[in-house]
């Protein structure tokens, strides 16, 4: 049940900001195994006197922050993270604009499903890839 959160620059076509979303959810499925229903995301978009890009980086600069259950191997993590990159690159942003921040929330810190503690509710899938 990952929330994901990307931000950037305004000026990306409808289209662009979809194929984004849909390559780091694409992502998501290969490298955590969750289900391609678990698509929690949104794009937050920025003039320029909001949204500083570091040196050295493109107009196309981009962050992607995901909250996530705990338990991903390291290994699981390096796969998301060379999957984004290389799904982002196919689309034009090159690979040293792509900063991505992942935020594992203890279970006790999600309330699912009608408020309940998600380490209390049966996921249907596991977090333990």
């Amino acid at each position: 049940m990952p929330i994901v959160t990307i931000s950037m620059r305004k000026g990306r076509t409808k289209q662009e900001k979809r194929k984004i979303l849909d390559a780091v959810h694409d992502a998501l499925v290969a490298a955590f195994k969750i289900p391609e229903s678990d698509r929690t995301q949104k794009i937050m978009e920025f003039d320029e006197e909001n949204f500083e890009i570091p040196e050295g980086k493109t107009l196309k600069y981009t962050l992607i922050e995901i909250a996530v259950f705990p338990g991903r191997s390291r290994e699981a993590k390096k796969e998301l993270y060379r999957l984004i990159v290389e799904k982002l690159g196919a689309l034009g942003v090159p690979v040293n604009d792509v900063f991505i921040l992942l935020n594992e929330q203890p279970l006790d810190n999600w309330g699912i499903r009608g408020g309940q503690m998600a380490g209390e509710v049966h996921l249907g899938y596991t977090v333990k890839v």
